[in-house]
């Protein structure tokens, strides 16, 4: 009996230790999603932020703004790009290697420009824009590379598969369309034989000559009349 208590507060222990842990994972991931919820939302704040500020400010403001819309906006869908071909092909891991080493750099420039937005001698930033235009060219133009890459690659495979499907169906078309036809029936020769009646005997002509009394003539013709004398 005591053996049979000890059992079940075993069992009971494990059940509340097995409840404490999925409800600290579920508290975890609920938190990373409020975590990612609240950051895309920062994101998209500080995105529309930019973009007000690249049309609406001329000058040295307008163009620190642009470069940082376009920086993050080419960094993110790089990141998209190659998560979503990293689930698939697994090839793709060195390519996200290179890319977070290159998001490092871009971290570094976009707090840079984001630094220089609050900077107010604005003659000593103007003098840094070609220098922070040829480093957000140099970045960009390398996520680009990456990005169209993984799609040209997913891409690549694709025509491939299409290509192997479309031989497979061709095969099967083929062989659906290869059935065997029976001989035809051999019909028995008809030669001699005809369908027609048996074609009458002519009679021959009579030798009585015609009875011209009997002759009434054709219905449209008149009948002569008898002379008289006087």
């Amino acid at each position: 009996m005591e053996a049979v208590i000890l059992i079940l507060t075993l069992l009971l222990v494990a059940f509340m230790a097995l409840g404490v842990y999925a409800g600290v994972k579920a508290v975890r991931a609920a938190k990373r999603g409020v975590d990612r919820t609240i950051t895309h939302a920062r994101r998209s704040v500080e995105d529309t932020a930019l973009r007000a500020k690249s049309y609406g400010q001329p000058g040295v403001p307008g163009e620190l703004a642009q470069l940082r819309l376009t920086l993050r906006t080419s960094m993110r869908a790089t990141q998209d790009a190659l998560n979503a071909g990293a689930a698939e092909d697994a090839s793709l891991s060195e390519s996200l290697g290179l890319f977070h080493r290159l998001s490092a750099h871009g971290r570094e420039l976009d707090n840079d420009l984001k630094r220089l937005e609050r900077e107010p001698d604005r003659a000593t930033v103007a003098t840094l824009l070609p220098d922070l235009r040829e480093r957000t060219e140099r970045i960009t133009h390398s996520a680009e590379s990456l990005r169209w890459a993984a799609r040209d690659r997913a891409m690549q495979f694709a025509d491939d598969d299409l290509a192997a499907l479309n031989a497979q169906i061709d095969l099967e078309a083929g062989a659906l369309r290869h059935w065997t036809t029976e001989e035809p029936v051999a019909q028995g020769d008809t030669a001699g034989h005809s369908w027609s009646a048996p074609a009458e005997e002519g009679t021959p002509p009579s030798l009585t000559p015609p009875d011209p009394r009997l002759h009434t003539g054709y219905p449209w013709q008149k009948s002569a009349k008898p002379e008289t004398t006087n």
